[in-house]
């Protein structure tokens, strides 16, 4: 298997698991992945937010970590990478203001390269207009952002993943086994024991 090259798009109060597990998860099975943030360069961070469902009508939230960059936002070029991670919490809510991190979700779709969005990072796919005509999960309360940008939402148990031909989505961080598996298929990623 050919290592690829990922792009991971973060900002303060990312969630905690979406970032942290992918990111490592990725680096482990020998892809290379660029965490990046606007404003912000390799050695900086970004603070995280632990979102949790216990019982009440939406997720409660509570400090995370601090997570590491480790490449500049102004270096990246869509061009370089194989492919694009969204996680979700806080941060896709104000990154889809971004004009440049729009524009690189758009560039990285027109490629068809591979984009895995999970939770909230569907706010994100939704402004950079690429979910027309398109099947997307995402936490539920995301739902209205997708059929507003022209996609259907697709509801489907925390636990799962939703995969449409380059875009693999998830509803929360629940879904990390299944959204992981469909994103490294997606990828050509083969793991043999």
């Amino acid at each position: 298997m050919a290592a690829k090259k990922i792009l991971m798009l973060v900002g303060d109060y990312v969630e905690d698991y979406e970032v942290m597990v992918p990111f490592q998860a990725l680096l482990m099975v020998g892809h290379q992945v660029h965490a990046v943030c606007p404003d912000k360069t390799a050695g900086q961070s970004v603070r995280t937010a632990i979102h949790d469902f216990e019982g009440e009508q939406t997720y409660s939230e509570k400090p995370g970590h601090n997570f590491a960059l480790n490449f500049d936002f102004a270096q990246v070029k869509a061009e370089d990478y194989d492919a694009l991670v969204v996680p979700g919490g806080r941060s896709p809510e104000y990154l889809r203001l971004n004009p440049q991190v729009v524009a690189l979700v758009q560039a990285f779709d027109k490629a068809g390269k591979p984009i895995a969005a999970v939770c909230h990072g569907a706010q994100l796919l939704a402004a950079a207009g690429i979910l027309k005509g398109r099947e997307c999960s995402a936490y539920p309360a995301c739902g209205p952002d997708v059929t507003m940008a022209g996609g259907q939402y697709i509801d489907i148990a925390v636990d799962q993943a939703h995969v449409q031909g380059n875009l693999v989505t998830a509803p929360a961080w629940p879904a990390h086994p299944n959204w992981l598996a469909a994103f490294l298929k997606v990828l050509g990623t083969q793991i043999t024991l």
